[in-house]
């Protein structure tokens, strides 16, 4: 396992064990992930699901489940209490009736046990969709003060390189606000990770090389996330090269404080960001960690329905390190 985790591990264990909710408790991965958590003391795992089927589960793959806590939403004794703070924090857009549909559903379920602070963090997504996994996050934990969108970062790791990929999950077409959010966010991310976030604005530009309506968004961008932050250590446009190389950027961008050595990278678009990311992963050798959710209250973060069960483990690892 890489430095990145051995940290954070050993992070956990010198602090009150993290209760993380897994709402996908009748898949295999999800409970041998958990099983391992749980009997490495790093974590205590909330197991969600209807019980019986989850002990059938656990005797056909041989795991242990002692050391977790298995609730099922339609016998939960607090069950009333949950749906009332769901309809509260809905506001109106809910009855209880719905309400109460709605709470049986896994994942809404253990987005609520993480709002009501009866848990610290939420895994999903290992059999649902993004959306499956996002939408509670938004409805009921929502964005912190101040940050109007979440969005997801991967942390590329290779030996002792670390770098921060954003956005590569979620917002498709980023406005000029929606960077500047993203690059910020993602800065407070990078330093999670012991990342000393010098950030990156991409583009298929550099320092004016071109002109368009792209270039010029990503320009605003680092010009509305220095406002905000001045302490913030943000450049941009650059084409990648001339954000990593330092030979490259004394070429190209020679005024910058960012010379080749940037850390954090902000991608223009979704579209951009995926697929540097498996590029970096597929050619490069890196390790993708994530999609990690930023910029909301609790931590929520979202699996790919492809994903193994070291994956799991690795994201509830860091979800839990999220929450400290």
């Amino acid at each position: 396992m890489s430095d990145l985790f051995n940290g954070i591990k050993t992070t956990l264990q010198q602090q009150e064990k993290r209760k993380i909710v897994f709402p996908e408790a009748t898949d295999e991965r999800v409970l041998r992930a958990a099983s391992r958590l749980a009997q490495e003391g790093l974590i205590e795992p909330i197991l969600i699901g209807n019980i019986n089927e989850i002990n059938q589960l656990v005797q056909e793959y041989t795991v242990d489940v002692s050391n977790c806590t298995l609730i099922d939403p339609s016998s939960y004794a607090e069950f009333d209490q949950v749906v009332d703070s769901f309809v509260e924090r809905r506001n109106g857009k809910v009855s209880k009736e719905e309400a109460e549909t709605i709470v049986k559903d896994e994942n809404y379920f253990g987005t609520m046990l993480v709002y009501l602070k009866k848990a610290d963090g939420l895994v999903s997504g290992a059999a649902h969709s993004t959306s499956d996994t996002v939408r509670p996050a938004l409805q009921i934990i929502k964005t912190k003060e101040g940050v109007q969108k979440t969005s997801g970062v991967f942390v590329m790791v290779r030996d002792e390189e670390k770098y921060i990929f954003a956005d590569c999950a979620i917002n498709i077409a980023p406005t000029s606000e929606d960077l500047a959010e993203i690059a910020m966010e993602s800065a407070k991310t990078a330093k999670l990770f012991d990342v000393e976030p010098r950030v990156a604005m991409l583009s298929f530009s550099t320092k004016g090389s071109a002109k368009s309506e792209e270039t010029e968004r990503v320009i605003e961008a680092v010009k509305i996330a220095k406002n905000k932050d001045a302490s913030l250590l943000i450049d941009g446009e650059f084409q990648f090269d001339a954000a990593f190389v330092p030979a490259v950027a004394a070429k190209k961008a020679p005024d910058s404080e960012i010379k080749g050595d940037a850390t954090v990278f902000v991608f223009p678009s979704l579209e951009a960001g995926n697929i540097g990311y498996k590029l970096t992963e597929r050619l490069g050798g890196f390790e993708a960690v994530g999609p990690i959710l930023q910029g909301l209250n609790q931590p929520v973060n979202d699996l790919s329905r492809g994903c193994s069960e070291e994956d799991v483990y690795k994201l509830a690892l860091i979800t839990a390190a999220q929450s400290l």
